[in-house]
């Protein structure tokens, strides 16, 4: 699949926020716990949301999908060998392993995939679980992990090493159901694991501490059945507010709390990004684009990993040197050199940090996709480069962006979605 744009235009108009594509995981996850009903709403229509569904259907579970909705239904979970050839496409899957394991005592996995950004170790996920008193046998990248049913009225202290947001929600989700009492300390606090907490706690669930790094989980006998809103994807409101200034444009983005947003804010406002609040939606435009000596990505609520590939295309079109960090990934910047081959002035200093020197123009090129989000990256390039650009692989794009072509289009962009199938 292909996307064909021709730069230059101004983007105009409103857009509307899809549901967080992080929260989809866990929350599905969250519905394997109850052999009741639950109603999942808000879901955006992405390609991992489509393998998602199968990796449940080969489960056993019941999932019917109705536009954003999800209607889920685990009356029982018939296998709890979680589908190699699928789980091996998506790294959100490993979450699916708690929830199973709270559920039927065993979960058989393989070790997740997704975008190749650098290496995703699971250790901690395993840490956890060993500390719930789980024994592991792990075959090269196949795992089994075993835990007893038996009376675990005691209190577990866990402390996560790192505040890792899928081990986060995995210990959450084996921990909801028993009769022990968990203390997680250490905890990530991303929006989608605080989605995942309320979700929980709308069933049922005991959990107490919600929005802080130190969870206190006090196990009970069964969870019922709900109807759950996933919040907005606060990656595509910075991606889109992005989009908007680099093109000289100035967009409404409609549907969105702003306080859940201040971690974004700051740092966009940095590069002098104006932002103006009206209920619930924010105008955004940008009068003169300038640097800041530095941008750091962070554990939440730090400047978010996954946008700092927009990050480097929004420093092409802002007067000043700016200095790039992403110590998280180790292959996140390793697509610069594609931006390089428009025109933008980048230097690599080292595989987690670049030097980024704007404004520059842009010529259009032919690119490849190497991930998601930089894979969007270089659509935003593609917006104000000067020419045609092609990215190609941008099925990769639309496993983390909803709709990319229709909402571009609807902002003005001259954007064409081409599936080379034909």
């Amino acid at each position: 699949m292909q996307y064909i744009i021709k730069g230059g235009n101004k983007l105009e108009g409103k857009i509307h926020i899809s549901g967080n594509k992080n929260a989809v995981f866990p929350c599905v996850a969250a519905a394997l716990l109850t052999d009741e009903e639950v109603v999942l709403e808000n879901i955006s229509q992405l390609k991992d949301t489509e393998v998602l569904i199968q990796i449940l259907k080969k489960l056993g579970v019941s999932i019917q999908k109705s536009g954003s909705r999800l209607i889920i239904k685990a009356s029982s979970i018939r296998h709890y060998t979680l589908p190699d050839k699928l789980m091996t496409k998506l790294r959100g899957s490993i979450v699916l392993v708690g929830s199973i394991l709270s559920r039927v005592g065993k979960a058989v996995f393989w070790h997740p995939g997704g975008d190749i950004i650098g290496r995703r170790s699971i250790e901690t996920h395993l840490e956890g679980f060993k500390a719930l008193g789980a024994s592991i046998k792990r075959n090269n990248l196949k795992y089994v992990v075993t835990l007893e049913k038996k009376d675990r009225s005691k209190i577990f202290d866990i402390f996560f090493k790192e505040a890792s947001v899928t081990a986060t929600e995995n210990l959450i989700l084996a921990s909801v159901l028993g009769k022990q009492k968990v203390i997680l300390k250490n905890c990530a606090k991303e929006p989608h694991v605080l989605d995942l907490c309320r979700m929980l706690t709308q069933m049922g669930a005991q959990i107490t501490g919600i929005g802080t790094d130190r969870l206190e989980i006090s196990g009970v006998d069964k969870l019922f059945g709900t109807k759950f809103r996933i919040g907005i994807d606060f990656i595509e409101v910075g991606t889109y507010m992005i989009a908007a200034v680099i093109t000289q444009g100035k967009i409404t983005i409609e549907g969105i709390d702003a306080s859940d947003l201040r971690s974004i804010f700051i740092h966009l406002k940095e590069f002098g990004i104006q932002i103006e609040q009206k209920n619930d939606s924010i105008i955004v435009w940008a009068d003169r684009l300038k640097s800041p000596a530095k941008i750091t990505t962070n554990i939440w609520p730090g400047f978010p990993t996954d946008l700092m590939s927009v990050a480097m295309v929004l420093a092409t079109q802002s007067k000043g040197v700016i200095l790039c960090h992403d110590w998280m990934y180790e292959s996140r910047m390793f697509f610069v050199d594609k931006l390089i081959s428009m025109g933008a002035k980048i230097v690599l200093a080292d595989p987690h940090r670049v030097l980024v020197s704007g404004p520059t123009k842009l010529r259009g090129r032919s690119l490849e996709t190497p991930d998601i989000r930089a894979g969007m990256a270089l659509v935003l390039a593609g917006l104000v480069a000067k020419g045609k650009s092609k990215i190609n692989q941008s099925e990769l794009i639309e496993r983390g962006y909803e709709d990319v072509v229709g909402k571009l289009r609807s902002l003005g962009a001259e954007i064409e979605r081409i599936d080379e199938k034909r």
